[in-house]
């Protein structure tokens, strides 16, 4: 049997694809590992009708809402995706080798963490990586930036002229300020710590203090990363897809990537990384797909 559509990912843009899809009376597959980005989170913010759902929740009811159209789902690890004569062949971790027209890649990115203890126990309860996300559930609270990359400046005035008063930027032993923007944050009185950070102080996931190398600790109740990301998984580089310079797929506007039949969706291939803009990329892809689809039928009817 050969699927219409492959979806790798069953996040919210991947299950918002296959809605889509399946809405169009396409044989779709999602293959999902289980393991989303935004898991140790307590709840997706931001998007419309379902702010503050955990992403568990949001997940479950997107699975609900694809049984009426006929979607199939697996819980397991897309392993290899090679083109095969105009056609996709399909990989999974139990062996299963499947054959797919198209594909789409929505497997979303990993977050690079710091290596420094707590941060792992405290990641998605009082340490975040968007102040979009849950910058409004610290607002007036004493927050951290964690940069050690001089990037952080921009993210640490964003905090301070949005959600919070009290604002210190971190780097770690790492980043050295250029003076324009040693200038910059004195102007906004934010703080500036450059010692090497020790550890990470607090109880159940959620922050007190951090404690440094040298010097006093600072008393903080979260921190926003701006440390990066990688993709989850290397299919699209094994495939030949292209990535820019922040490590996500370059797509045109129909989601498509370099790779004829191959579409990418959510985090994994915009720098706009939300659950919601996650969703209605899907959306689109999945419009693509269709089309690219329908064409394809044309095409062969009038042969």
């Amino acid at each position: 049997m050969t699927y219409d559509a492959i979806i790798v990912g069953g996040g919210p843009a991947g299950l918002s694809a296959a809605l889509v899809l399946g809405r169009c009376r396409r044989k779709v597959l999602v293959v999902d590992a289980g393991h989303p980005r935004n898991e140790p989170s307590g709840g997706v913010h931001g998007y419309f009708t379902r702010d503050c759902t955990p992403p568990s929740d949001l997940l479950r009811i997107g699975r609900e809402q694809l049984e009426p159209y006929g979607v199939e789902f697996r819980h397991a690890v897309v392993t290899e995706i090679a083109p095969v004569d105009g056609e996709f062949k399909v990989c999974l971790d139990d062996g299963s080798e499947l054959t797919a027209r198209k594909i789409l890649i929505a497997t979303g990115v990993r977050d690079r963490l710091p290596d420094i203890p707590g941060v792992k126990e405290m990641f998605g309860k009082s340490i975040h990586h968007c102040p979009y996300c849950d910058g409004w559930e610290w607002r007036d609270q004493p927050v951290a930036v964690y940069a050690p990359r001089q990037t952080g400046v921009g993210m640490a005035i964003a905090l301070r002229t949005t959600w919070n008063e009290d604002v210190a930027l971190l780097t770690d032993g790492r980043a050295r300020l250029k003076p324009d923007q040693s200038a910059e944050l004195r102007r906004f009185n934010i703080v500036v710590r450059q010692e090497k950070i020790e550890r990470l102080e607090g109880a159940d996931g959620m922050l007190e203090r951090i404690v440094f190398k040298k010097g006093e600790p600072l008393d903080r109740r979260a921190i926003f990363l701006n440390t990066g990301f990688e993709q989850q998984c290397g299919l699209g580089q094994n495939l030949g897809c292209l990535f820019n310079s922040k490590g996500t797929f370059i797509a045109n506007k129909y989601e498509q990537s370099n790779i004829p039949g191959v579409y990418v969706a959510g985090d994994a291939s915009r720098d706009v990384q939300m659950v919601i803009i996650a969703a209605a990329e899907g959306v689109k892809a999945a419009k693509a797909i269709n089309e690219d689809l329908q064409r394809e039928t044309r095409k062969r009817r009038f042969l």
